[in-house]
């Protein structure tokens, strides 16, 4: 059996894309019945102003609403569904996004999410992240 290492996680992060000159990517995905968790990554530099918002995906019995952000210094900010992180970012590098499902309110079933991640620009972040 394979353990897992935060390596392991972290090559199986998916990506989130931003087309060029887009400040927002939006990601629907299901956990499946055995599923708790998902990863996603980013790369992101210090003092860029960002959003992530978590809500449910229509058709899905359930919704993993738990969003965690760990940044690449080592600390994680995150909450429960809604705008689970907002706020300028502390220091540049690769960001893992952590999504789950709340395991105290869940049934175990297909849960679905949507992500919306907005991350503004440097030069549009300066007003905001001063």
């Amino acid at each position: 059996s394979i353990g897992i290492s935060s390596a392991v996680a972290k090559s199986s992060d998916s990506t989130l894309h931003f087309a060029k000159g887009a400040i927002t990517s939006v990601v629907t995905g299901k956990l499946n019945t055995h599923e708790n968790e998902r990863w996603y990554r980013f790369d992101a530099a210090s003092q860029q102003y960002a959003v992530i918002n978590i809500s449910p995906l229509a058709g899905t019995p359930e919704t993993a609403n738990v969003g965690v952000l760990h940044m690449p210094n080592g600390t994680q900010d995150g909450t429960k569904g809604g705008i689970i992180y907002q706020g300028c970012l502390p220091t540049t590098g690769k960001y893992r996004l952590r999504i789950a499902r709340n395991l105290m309110a869940t049934q175990g079933k297909t849960a679905g999410y949507k992500i919306e991640t907005m991350i503004l620009p440097k030069y549009a972040s300066q007003s905001l992240c001063k």
